[in-house]
């Protein structure tokens, strides 16, 4: 039996009402996912391009786009043709999809992606550094354009004192993700990059201030995230997790006492919202994790479906979901689901190629009749 604080049927959210993460007011609850897609300029200073403008502008309808990962410097590049956000080039380029975007009533969002040990030589400038927690090299290779499959450099541990100045790269990107007309920043702390790589026991084997214990590994996060806020504004920024994951060859002891000690830690900042991905791990529930340290907005993300999603927001599991997979082939995804036509499917020998096919060709479904 319902009471005064349970919503009914009829009060219950779905996917198609606003929502309000921090001071980003969203049309809907149905977010576009951070995707790489390996369409940048490399010639031209990793900048992003009309194709850019074309892929954002058609999928203006969700409530939140957050780009794919974009290097905050050329330090934290590790794939082919990734955009950056460290020049004023990056930034004009950026402005036109961010003006793009916002003429056609969206929201976007940029994620800062630093790869840390993710990295190959080819895929830099030469002489541009790959730096990590500790020197341990990743068992992993990346492609490369120059020669196929290649495997990641060694990193060089940073220097307590140049960790400072990676937490300022974050800082200035968001800068210019301002400049760039962007409503807000999200850290990407998933997937083996630098953030999770400071986090996890398998690669932070430091003993100063930014190693040992899960309040220590946590600590450049924390930073990165504090020196974010302090430019955009708390409600501005957002930060992606999930714990449990050891892609990119990572690894953690304990990762309900890791994501503890870091959500205990920024649970107060203010922040416009915790991304959680499902974890891979079925020993890890990353969701039980996150309601229980964070108390904040929450998207979460992970083989969700329109039903499954539609119900976690319903039942006050999360404000949103974010959504990969189903946005590359669906520019018009929130249309599909509120009308119920079939999604189309996308072709995975075009995910990371240049041009447009795979990119921008996807049509409506009004479109495909």
């Amino acid at each position: 039996m319902s009471d005064s604080t349970t919503p009914t049927d009829a009060t219950r959210p779905t996917l198609f009402d606003p929502v309000r993460l921090g001071d980003l007011q969203l049309a809907n609850r149905v977010v576009m996912a951070p995707m790489t897609r390996s369409r940048a300029d490399e010639a031209h200073g990793d900048v992003v391009t009309d194709l850019h403008v074309d892929y954002y502008t058609q999928r203006a309808t969700a409530g939140l786009i957050i780009t794919e990962g974009t290097q905050p410097s050329i330090t934290g590049k590790g794939y082919c043709r990734t955009p950056g956000l460290h020049d004023a080039a990056q930034v004009a380029a950026w402005r036109r999809v961010t003006d793009a975007v916002h003429a056609a009533g969206g929201t976007i969002v940029v994620q800062l992606m630093h790869v840390g040990r993710i990295a190959c030589a080819e895929n830099k400038p030469a002489g541009a550094d790959t730096v990590a927690p500790s020197a341990i090299r990743a068992d992993i290779e990346l492609y490369t354009d120059a020669v196929g499959m290649a495997p990641v450099v060694m990193p060089r541990a940073l220097t307590t004192e140049e960790v400072g100045g990676v937490v300022a790269e974050f800082a200035h990107a968001t800068a210019l993700a301002l400049e760039a007309g962007f409503d807000g920043v999200e850290l990407h702390a998933a997937s083996g990059y630098l953030p999770m790589q400071f986090l996890s026991t398998g690669t932070n084997h430091r003993t100063d201030r930014y190693g040992g214990s899960a309040e220590n590994r946590a600590r450049f996060v924390v930073e990165c995230l504090e020196a974010m806020a302090a430019v955009a504004g708390a409600g501005r920024v957002g930060v992606r997790i999930c714990p449990g994951n050891t892609f990119n060859d990572l690894t953690d002891a304990d990762p309900a006492a890791t994501y503890a000690a870091l959500l205990g830690a920024i649970d107060p900042l203010g922040l416009a919202y915790l991304h959680v991905i499902r974890s891979p791990d079925p020993e890890v529930d990353a969701f039980a994790i996150a309601a229980a340290h964070w108390h904040g907005p929450t998207i979460l993300n992970d083989s969700f479906k329109f039903e499954s999603a539609g119900a976690a927001v319903a039942d006050g599991t999360c404000d949103a979901v974010s959504f990969a997979r189903h946005y590359l082939a669906n520019p018009d995804l929130v249309e599909r689901f509120r009308t119920g036509a079939p999604l189309a499917r996308f072709d995975r020998n075009t995910l990371y190629t240049p041009g447009a096919a795979g990119f921008t060709d996807y049509p409506t479904a009004d479109a495909t009749g």
